[in-house]
């Protein structure tokens, strides 16, 4: 029986396809030079603990393999571009290391009006935007149309037909106490848990789920991961509002700001001169003047 060999370009693209459609993370190594040339342009690929595809080479697909974990596990002396592997024999080969995870994702449950706005402005972010709701009149191509998807669901397991990931942004904003609770639930029993939970609801509304989730067996450091209410505190009330502030929390979380007026952190008009003949407190550079 012929030992596996590398994978084609259409087999790389159609497997890692498969793993950013189910959620996961992919390493792709392409050889890039090689004591043998005919080996150039060969390909494995690492999906989670499966290696598809192999450089024929024991010692080649080993290091290849601890390379991919540890890109995929972020350490910081792997990163994407060009690496060496040990080939038998004592000669190496040239990799392309590529790092692949699946593209940032706004999931909201629930498409009622706040729904609507959230959609827009998570497209605008740049965000795959998902729309899921149990009514057919309210999950419609026509009310979110820059949504990638839009579908009705069961909201006892909303998630039965799309994982999540830590690159998805969950945001809990459905008609009902029950639904945000059941809804919740199966979020919070997902590995590894998105990279952002949101849920909206008064206090009252939120400290009935918690209450419910910790009774049934829920760390409270695992509901500490869930911003509810959701938002930041702008004083926002209409749909458009409340979703500004939500977009505004989910950048805060991406750019690690402060959340604090920009007026106040750079204190401009404090630095310049407060009187005739004072000098001022700060020189402009010529970029700043318009």
């Amino acid at each position: 029986m012929p030992k596996p060999g590398p994978l084609s370009l259409a087999q790389t693209a159609a497997h890692l396809l498969s793993a950013m459609e189910a959620g996961e993370k992919a390493a792709v190594m392409a050889v890039i030079s090689h004591p043998d040339p005919t080996r150039v342009g060969g390909r494995v690929l690492l999906r989670g603990e499966e290696r598809l595809g192999s450089f024929q080479d024991p010692m080649a697909d080993a290091a290849a393999m601890e390379l991919a974990r540890a890109g995929l596990t972020g350490d910081p002396k792997v990163l994407q571009g060009l690496h060496t592997l040990p080939l038998a024999g004592g000669n190496e080969a040239t990799v392309y290391l590529e790092l692949h995870h699946p593209p940032a994702e706004m999931v909201i449950v629930g498409a009622g009006h706040l729904a609507q706005p959230l959609c827009t402005l998570g497209a605008l972010l740049g965000l795959r935007v998902r729309v899921l709701d149990d009514r057919p009149d309210f999950a419609t191509r026509e009310r979110f149309p820059e949504a990638h998807e839009v579908r009705e669901v069961d909201f006892s397991d909303p998630f039965a037909d799309g994982k999540l990931h830590p690159w998805s942004h969950v945001l809990l904003v459905t008609r009902g106490h029950r639904y945000d609770f059941e809804c919740l639930r199966k979020v919070l029993q997902h590995e590894p848990l998105p990279g952002y939970v949101g849920m909206i609801g008064s206090r009252r509304r939120v400290r009935a789920t918690f209450d419910a989730l910790l009774q049934e067996g829920f760390s409270r450091d695992l509901l500490s991961h869930v911003r509810a209410p959701i938002g930041l505190d702008i004083g926002g009330e209409t749909p458009a509002e409340i979703a500004v502030s939500v977009a505004a929390e989910i950048v805060l979380l991406w750019r690690g700001g402060s959340g604090h007026p920009l007026k106040d952190a750079e204190k401009v008009l404090d630095r310049l001169s407060t009187g005739p003949g004072e000098q001022p407190r700060d020189t402009l550079d010529e970029q700043d003047i318009p």
